[in-house]
This record gives C-alpha cells, sequence and structure tokens, in this order.
C-alpha cells in the first residue's frame, strides 16, 4: 500500500546484516542537524467574531518546508498539553494561519491499533482490521492558539482541513483514508468535535497514565463502512527465491497478517520434522516459551488448516509439473480424540469396540508417481460429525447430502489443478469411491477415474449384473502380484487371471443419470482359500493386456495413501495432541501431515534416487553427526555420503538391522531414527566447540 517503505528497507537489511546473510558498508556519521529557530512571536491575539480573521490558511508543512515544521513544533511544545510529539506512523501536518498570524496547528497520524468501542461500531473482523487499518486516521494533535478567543473557529479549522486532508493524504502515501478518529480528553467536553459532526462512539480502556478518553470518528466517504469490511485476500505469496529449508519451501508461501506468524509456522514444523512423535513440549525442546507460543499458534482464531496447506498444496502443484502422469490417490481415515474428554467441537466416529467415540474424519488426497513417490497433497478434507443420526435415512437423501460427497469434492479439486497443467492426472479410490455421480463426474471433466467397484452395489451392464459378464470374457493373460502383510493376513505373491473389456454402466434405477461407457479391468486369484478379486472401472483407455497391467499397477499405489495414513497417526501420532478444540487440533493436524509426507517422500526417494547428495535433504550437522555415530570414527569423507546411504543409517537408528534378507527401510524406522537422531545433532551443539569468528 502506498510508497516503497524506505524505513522499513533499511530495518530489514540491518537484520540481514546481523545474521551475516549479507554484508553491509560501514554506516558512515553524519553532524547532527541543527534546527532552524522558530519565530513563534507571530501568533493571533484576537477576540470577537469569525469574519475578523479574514481568510483563513491551511498550511500542509511537506519534507523540505524545515521552517514551517520547526514553527509546528514550537507551537506544540509551548501550548499543547502533549507537545509536538513524536507521532506514530505515517503522518500530515497543518499550520493555521490568518492575518493576524498564527491561530492553530493540527496533525493527522497512524491510527490506534485496537480500540473496542471503535472496532464494535465499525463492525470488523481482525483480519479486515489488520488489512484495513491504515485507511482510518488519528486526529493526533488539534491546537488553537490559547489568545485566540472566536466561537466556532475550531469546528471550522477542523471542516476546512478535513476537506483537503484525504487529497493531500493521497499525495503523500498513494492512497486515500475513509475514516478519522480523535481521542478527547475526559477533562474536555469535545464541542468542537460535535459541533463539526464527529461521532462519538464510546471510550478507550484507559490503561495508560493518561486514563480514559472519549473517542470521536468522522467518515470521510459515503462507502466508508465497506471499504474497511472488505476481507483481506490470503493464502498464497510468491514463493521463496531461495529457501532456507524444506519448512521454508513447504510453507514459505503461506501469508499471515503478522509476519512473527510465519516463522512460529516454520519453527513448529521443524520442530515436528525433527522429532516425530514427540508431544507438543517435547518437540519444543522442553522450553516452556516455546511450549506456549506453540499452544498460543494453533489456538489462533486467524490461523486455520486450510490457510497453511495452500502453500504445501501449491509446491506439489509444481512438482507433478515435471511428470507426464500423476496418479491423485484418495482415502479416508478416522482420527480417535476419545481419550480427550475436554477437547471440544469433536464428532462421533463409527467404533465397534466404543459405540459413542469421540473424533475426526479426514480424507486426504495425494499426489503419486505411477513409481510410487509421494509429491505432496492435493486436496485435504477434515470434519466433525455433526448429525450422527443421518445414516437411518441415507437412502432418501442426495449425494450432496452425505459423506460420500468428500470423493466428488476431491475429484473436483483434482480437476481444478487439470486445468492448469499437461500431466495427466488419473483420481484413484477404493470402493467405498464407487459412486455412480462419481464416474459422471469423470465424463463431464478431463482427469481420469481409476476406481474399485463394490461388489455389493450390484452394478448392471445392459441386462446383465458387472461381475457376471466380466467372469464370462475371455482371460487376456496372467501376472503376479505382491500382497503386503495387512492385520492377520500374511504377505503374499498372488497369481492373477486378468480379464477387460469396454462396458456401458447402468445408471441405479433411483437416479437420473444417462449410462456410461468405462473400461473394466477383472483380476481374480485361483489358488488361494480367500483369493483375491478386484473389479477396477476406469475412464483410461484398455485395448491389451499391457493396458490392464497397467491400469493394475496404478491401483496398487493406493496403498502408499495407506502407508501415508499410518505414518500419520503412528510416527507423528497425531492422536495423541492434546488441544483445546477441535479446530486447534486440525491446525496442528496441517504441519503434522506435511511433516508425514516429508519422511514418506524421503524413505521413497532414498529409493527413487539414491545416489544424490544427502546434504539436499539434511543439515550439516544432522548427516556428520549420523555419520560418525554409524561408522563409529570421528574422520568424516569429503563428500557428505548419498541419500541411499543417509536414508539406511537413520534406519539403523530407528532398529533397521540392514541383512541381506532385509527389505528396504520404511517409514516406522525412518521415523524412530529422525528422533533419535534430534537429540543427538542436540547434544553435538552443546559440546561442540565454537566456531571462531573471521578476521
Amino acid at each position: 500500500m502506498g510508497k516503497p517503505c524506505e524505513v522499513s528497507c533499511r530495518k530489514a537489511l540491518l537484520k540481514l546484516d546481523k545474521r551475516d546473510m549479507i554484508k553491509l558498508p560501514k554506516a558512515k556519521s553524519f553532524p547532527k542537524r541543527r534546527g532552524i529557530p522558530a519565530d513563534v512571536s507571530d501568533v493571533a491575539k484576537i477576540d470577537g467574531d469569525i469574519s475578523k480573521l479574514g481568510e483563513i490558511k491551511v498550511i500542509q508543512i511537506t519534507k523540505v518546508s524545515n521552517r514551517l515544521s520547526s514553527i509546528w513544533n514550537s507551537l506544540m511544545n509551548k501550548y499543547h498539553y502533549l507537545g509536538s510529539g513524536p507521532l506514530c506512523g505515517a503522518q500530515i501536518r497543518y499550520l493555521i494561519k490568518s492575518r493576524y498570524g498564527w491561530v492553530g496547528a493540527l496533525s493527522f497520524s497512524a491510527a490506534s491499533w485496537a480500540l473496542k468501542d471503535r472496532d464494535n461500531f465499525i463492525s470488523w473482523s481482525v483480519a479486515a482490521r489488520i488489512k484495513n487499518l491504515p485507511y482510518v486516521l488519528n486526529n493526533s494533535r488539534f491546537l488553537i492558539i490559547p489568545g485566540v478567543n472566536i466561537p466556532n473557529l475550531a469546528s471550522h479549522i477542523l471542516g476546512k482541513c478535513i476537506r483537503q486532508l484525504a487529497n493531500d493524504w493521497q499525495k503523500r502515501y498513494n492512497y486515500r483514508p475513509v475514516l478519522l478518529e480523535t481521542f478527547v480528553d475526559i477533562k474536555f467536553k469535545g464541542t468542537s468535535y460535535q459541533a463539526a459532526n464527529w461521532i462519538k462512539v464510546g471510550k478507550s480502556s484507559g490503561r495508560r497514565s493518561t486514563g480514559k478518553k472519549v473517542i470521536y470518528l468522522y467518515p470521510l466517504c459515503p462507502n466508508w463502512k465497506e471499504i474497511l469490511n472488505r476481507k483481506p485476500k490470503r493464502g498464497i505469496i510468491p514463493p521463496p527465491d531461495n529457501p532456507a529449508d524444506w519448512a521454508e519451501e513447504e510453507f514459505g508461501q503461506v501469508e499471515f497478517f503478522d509476519h512473527r506468524l510465519n516463522i512460529r509456522l516454520q519453527r513448529l514444523a521443524r520442530d515436528f520434522f525433527a522429532a516425530p512423535g514427540s508431544l507438543i513440549p517435547e518437540a519444543s525442546g522442553g522450553s516452556i516459551a516455546s511450549t506456549k507460543a506453540a499452544y498460543r499458534f494453533f489456538n489462533n482464531k486467524r490461523v486455520d488448516m486450510d490457510e497453511l496447506l495452500k502453500s504445501h498444496i501449491t509446491m506439489t502443484k509444481e512438482r507433478i509439473k515435471e511428470h507426464n502422469i500423476i496418479l491423485a490417490v484418495q482415502d479416508t481415515t478416522i482420527l480417535n480424540y476419545t481419550s480427550h474428554p475436554a477437547t471440544e467441537g469433536l464428532g462421533l466416529i463409527n467404533s465397534i469396540a466404543k459405540p459413542r467415540a469421540k473424533g475426526l474424519i479426514l480424507h486426504t488426497t495425494m499426489a503419486f508417481t505411477p513409481e510410487g513417490c509421494p509429491l505432496g497433497l492435493l486436496d485435504v478434507q477434515c470434519w466433525a460429525r455433526t448429525n450422527p443420526g443421518k445414516s437411518k435415512k441415507r437412502k432418501e437423501l442426495s449425494v450432496s447430502e452425505k459423506e460420500s460427497m468428500k470423493w466428488i469434492k476431491s475429484y473436483r479439486a483434482v480437476a481444478e489443478i487439470q486445468r492448469s497443467t499437461d500431466t495427466t492426472l488419473v483420481s484413484i479410490g477404493d470402493r467405498e469411491a464407487d459412486l455412480y455421480e462419481l464416474f459422471y463426474e469423470a465424463s463431464l471433466n478431463k482427469p481420469e477415474l481409476l476406481i474399485r467397484a463394490s461388489k455389493g452395489r450390484k452394478r448392471r451392464v445392459e441386462e446383465e449384473y458387472l461381475w457376471d459378464k466380466m467372469s464370462q470374457e475371455p482371460i487376456s493373460g496372467f501376472c503376479e502380484l505382491f500382497i503386503p502383510r495387512k492385520g492377520l493376513r500374511l504377505a503374499r505373491t498372488a497369481k492373477l487371471e486378468i480379464r477387460f473389456s469396454l462396458v456401458t454402466l447402468n445408471p441405479p434405477r433411483d437416479k437420473k443419470l444417462p449410462p456410461l461407457k468405462l473400461y473394466a479391468v477383472y483380476v481374480s486369484e485361483t489358488d488361494y482359500p480367500i483369493p483375491l478379486e478386484w473389479m477396477l472401472l476406469t475412464t483410461v483407455k484398455v485395448q491389451n493386456l499391457t493396458d490392464a497391467k497397467k491400469i493394475l499397477k496404478w491401483y496398487t499405489r493406493r496403498w502408499g495413501i495407506e502407508v501415508y495414513h499410518r505414518t500419520l497417526k503412528n510416527g507423528c501420532r497425531i492422536e495423541d495432541r492434546r488441544l483445546a478444540r477441535a479446530e486447534d487440533t486440525k491446525t496442528c493436524l496441517a504441519i503434522d501431515m506435511v511433516v508425514a509426507w516429508r519422511i514418506f517422500f524421503l524413505t521413497m526417494q532414498g529409493r527413487k534416487t539414491p545416489d544424490i547428495p544427502c546434504d539436499k535433504f539434511l543439515q550439516e550437522d544432522q548427516w556428520k553427526v549420523l555419520y560418525t555415530y554409524i561408522n563409529k570414527t570421528t574422520t568424516l569423507p569429503k563428500e557428505p555420503p548419498t541419500l541411499y546411504q543417509a536414508i539406511r543409517m537413520i534406519a539403523k537408528l530407528g532398529g533397521f538391522l540392514g541383512r541381506k534378507s532385509d527389505k528396504e527401510p520404511g517409514t516406522t524406522t525412518l521415523w524412530r531414527g529422525l528422533q533419535r537422531l534430534d537429540n543427538m545433532v542436540d547434544f553435538y551443539k552443546v559440546i561442540k566447540p565454537a566456531q571462531r569468528a573471521g578476521p
């Protein structure tokens, strides 16, 4: 807003110099300017009617008018009980002159940060106040020379000055104010302001030694309230040119109204990543101040989950542009906070063990490469159930009134991203996403869709059931698929038969929607007691066995989001976060979600690009401590270890043995190792000898 802020720029440069990020030349010393002696003897002394004064001139004091500035200061210091200042922030000053000499002076400067009665009168939100406060000016000084006793002179001067104030302010600061405020000490009646049509709105809190003061306001334009209540555009600012680390890269585009919140956000992200699974006090290093600051951040009503994740989602969009195909996998998980009865705003969750269990529902959409590397989040929906009895009449409700709408919302978010990239996006969901409305949505949009059909839906193809038709199709080929361990199910390699066909899916009887053409890939296992049987429906063309195997491979990448949710729950222990409100929990969850992605990303990146140096992802102290501890040596290599080597070393800290028969380390051993590494680095920083400063 306004012209470039030279003073703010100088302060920023000094901070960068203090942090050794830049080197400023030595400051030059200049002799102090001597103020021009002010002649204040030319003051008016007159009684009677205002017409005796003749023409009253309102003289603006500009930057170069040193003599006028000195006169203004002298008059205020001599006649005003508050003196000449200093005035706060942006300001403009006036002298009032008649043919008899100086008759008064006044000034306008930055408005007060917060005033309860004023803010209630304006009815603006905290965010709007912070953004639009510059449009409010404070009449910080108003003086009529004591020897001038002219009725109605004060209100006349106020009116005359106000008529030119907006134009003068715009010429100086490049924007127009819309509202004036002033304070009148209770020992004065404020008659002049009332006569000039200022509005009395209340009193200040009286926290200062000067005590309570009466607040008056004066609108400068008819739509002043509309302007001051405009909601600021929030969310994304340009990415940092050279982010210091991953936390600044992922959260550096979040726009807060207070820059200190950005610093706190990135610090929390670093702390959570360094100690995944630690509770907030432990992640804060046991510092009472840091712990309180963290809880204040989560309790801040200006901070919410959606705003925190916008920056990360923007970076994910940039990462997906480097690939031809991206799999947008979506899935739902339940966060159980039953053990936190004091948390407000939670909803009932479906739990067989505890029917009255409370928590949050989290629906996540994550971008994966076809090889299974997670690139980041694309969409996040988190809510608490408010009407648990709705399931009894769910058949009477439209899909927009059900929780099933989460799948369509996620698909629409992916469709929005698809419009801004040439990368082909494929939205993938499990059996719960088998919604005819979702397939219809996909027929209207560009992103591809891949869903595992639910046998209970009894989908019909023309005159027969989908499953019956596909089981009669000829076998196109065979393949083997590794099925990971899950619960009581042991890991195994399944031998599958593959069938595929183009089908015309009929809509449910209660849906007034057209039939849809989809490709069906049917895979089944024949030599296992509880055989695997998948029916995959997709908008992607399947014309041969290679295409069918590709669809099967893409669907198996859906397991990645289950690994991510497990990392979120077991690694980051999000269900152990104790916060006062559900909204606070969601804010904390936003940081944990990016941290969990980062752990998952490092795990997979170490397999995809094993030869890149680990200092691309680890700080210098981290990889040095890691190398010396694992290798039991004090001699460091000339070059940092590779990412693959570093990942395995971190995993060893978490219990990974690295035997020949062992597979690559997973996220569980990685987050355990990161927690141990953080403690080791903290100890190293304590005992590390201080480095001498350069000459």
